[in-house]
C-alpha cells in the first residue's frame, strides 16, 4: 500500500511512480499495490494507520513533499508526519517506508523525485521491502 499526499502533486506523483516501479522489481505487482491519496503530508499518518489496521498489508510506503515557506508551518507538518508514520509502523508491526521530502525549494524537491538527486520514492519502497525481509527473518528465529 502506498499513501500519497496530493499537495505538491507534481513532486509526489514522481515519487509514486518511482515507488511503484521499485515495488514491482521486488515482487509486488503494480496491480496489487493499493494507492491511497490524501490531501497533504499531515494526513499521511492517519491514512497509513487505518490502512495497516485492516491487516491487509505487509508493508506501507508514505510519500509527500513539504516545502519550506515563510512561516514555521513547515516544521510542524514535517515533524507531525514523521512522528505519526513512525508510530503507525511500530504500533502495527508493519514496515512503513518514509518518502516524505522536506526541502527548501520546489527545485530541491523535484531533484529528489527523479531528478539529479535520485528518487526518494524508490528508496522508501526499497526500505519497506528490506524491512519486511528483516522482520520475516527475525520471526523465523534467524539472524537478520
Amino acid at each position: 500500500m502506498v499513501v500519497v499526499s496530493r499537495f505538491n502533486e507534481d513532486v509526489t506523483r514522481r515519487l509514486l511512480d518511482g515507488a511503484v516501479r521499485a515495488l514491482e522489481r521486488s515482487g509486488w505487482p503494480a496491480a496489487r499495490v493499493d494507492i491511497i491519496w490524501v490531501p497533504g503530508a499531515f494526513e499521511l499518518p492517519l491514512a497509513v494507520d487505518r490502512a495497516l489496521a485492516t491487516g491487509r498489508y505487509r508493508l506501507g510506503v508514505a510519500l509527500g513533499a513539504v516545502i519550506r515557506g515563510e512561516t514555521p508551518h513547515f516544521e510542524y507538518v514535517a515533524s507531525a508526519a514523521a512522528q505519526g508514520l513512525q508510530e503507525a509502523s511500530v504500533r502495527s508491526g508493519v514496515p512503513v517506508g518514509f518518502g516524505v521530502l522536506t526541502c527548501d525549494t520546489e527545485e530541491q524537491a523535484l531533484a529528489r523525485a527523479g531528478g539529479d538527486a535520485g528518487n526518494k520514492g524508490v528508496e522508501a519502497a526499497e526500505s519497506a521491502v528490506e524491512m519486511v525481509r528483516v522482520l520475516d527473518t527475525l520471526a523465523d528465529g534467524a539472524e537478520a
